[in-house]
């Protein structure tokens, strides 16, 4: 069963390059050019887990020519522009850090100084949290939690000060303003001012559980308690990552392991099993078991979810390997744009699409996760 996945992942690099990845389907559908973007960014992360845990340098050495053809021998990177103030530009960045020890070439380590400043004057809320993107004033969205804190962790460690206060901080300001103790779970968005048309007047939260932006959470959580070195902050950080796993466990579906696009309206007409975030959540568990976080028995429940993913969305259709079940995008508006209120119809009207690296690269992910747990 796991061959498949091989030749597929194979597939997609020998198809994709800097100008024009197979994965990126947003860019591909709207016949936009390359640029610096945290889609393709999830993608070289998983590349490289995947390398390093098989040994096999073909996806490392795709991974670092990708990235030199975006960052100059001054640390610039092309087509990134800091004044957006976009998160989600900063996830890529993380790849930054193993391909500058990979070749010893100062140049990483300057685009990395160079994201890291974008964070440093990043508009925050009142309470301190990043906003989301320039045009998002006062939101924060989980999404922006993966984009942007597991970077930041990774530049304290190898060019900082080891300093993960702000860190902690922001996430527990989540906690404190985006959790559903009823659910269990977190809602997509908070609007710290509560004025956007999709957030709760009194909450400032969005209406629903998307499942995606559950797994960026807590994906990024599982990641943060690997990079982190400094107890205190582990400690702070451990129990919001546990209890997200035991609440959002009970959401699995019986039969597959997966998860809703709507997370706690399984069952309900649109509603359907999705790719992307039930892999994240699978890849948390499994993460979560590895590093001794969570009980063994979660490694057990990420690879039911995996299996299921395999089982249902990864078909042989014709010659090729079509990894299926991917929402492409969801978001919370802007102003111009109320089709995205945060509603149940808005969630599953959104395309349904293939080999989107916001599936892909999690699953990919996963799956180094369960090869890790393989037995020797």
């Amino acid at each position: 069963m796991y061959e498949l996945i091989d030749e597929y992942v194979r597939r997609l690099v020998k198809e994709s390059s800097p100008e024009r990845t197979a994965w990126n389907m947003e860019r591909v559908r709207a016949g936009k050019p390359a640029h610096w973007n945290y889609i393709d960014g999830c993608m070289l992360g998983a590349l490289l887990s995947l390398s390093q845990i098989t040994g096999d340098p073909l996806f490392a050495n795709f991974v670092e020519r990708f990235v030199d053809a975006f960052v100059q021998e001054d640390g610039a990177i092309r087509t990134y522009d800091p004044a957006k103030f976009n998160l989600d530009d900063i996830n890529e960045g993380r790849v930054l850090f193993p391909i500058w020890h990979r070749t010893g070439q100062e140049k990483y380590a300057r685009a990395a100084r160079q994201l890291a400043r974008q964070l440093e004057d990043q508009p925050r809320t009142a309470e301190g949290n990043y906003w989301h993107k320039l045009i998002y004033p006062n939101q924060v969205w989980l999404d922006g939690i993966y984009m942007a804190q597991p970077f930041r962790a990774l530049y304290e460690r190898e060019l900082g000060q080891r300093n993960y206060e702000d860190i902690v901080r922001q996430i527990e300001t989540v906690r404190a303003r985006m959790f559903d103790p009823q659910k269990g779970l977190y809602y997509h968005g908070y609007d710290a001012s509560r004025s956007v048309f999709w957030a709760d007047p009194v909450s400032g939260c969005s209406k629903n559980v998307w499942l995606r932006a559950v797994g960026w959470f807590a994906t990024a959580l599982a990641d943060l308690l690997e990079i982190v070195d400094e107890p205190e902050a582990l400690a702070r950080l451990t129990p919001i990552f546990t209890e997200l796993m035991a609440n959002i466990a009970r959401y699995a579906d019986r039969d597959t392991g997966m998860y809703y696009q709507v997370v706690d309206q399984g069952g309900r007409e649109g509603n359907y099993l999705e790719t992307s975030g039930s892999s994240m959540i699978a890849y948390a568990m499994l993460k979560g078991a590895r590093l001794g976080v969570l009980p063994k028995d979660y490694a057990r429940l990420g690879k039911q979810t995996f299996d299921g993913i395999i089982r249902r969305y990864l078909k042989a259709e014709g010659e090729q390997v079509e990894l299926g079940g991917i929402c492409l995008v969801a978001g919370l508006g802007p102003a111009d744009n109320p089709r995205r209120d945060g509603s149940y119809a808005y969630y599953i009207s959104e395309p349904v699409v293939k080999n989107d690296a916001k599936g892909v690269a999690p699953f990919i992910m996963c799956y180094t996760e369960v090869i890790r747990a393989l037995p020797a």
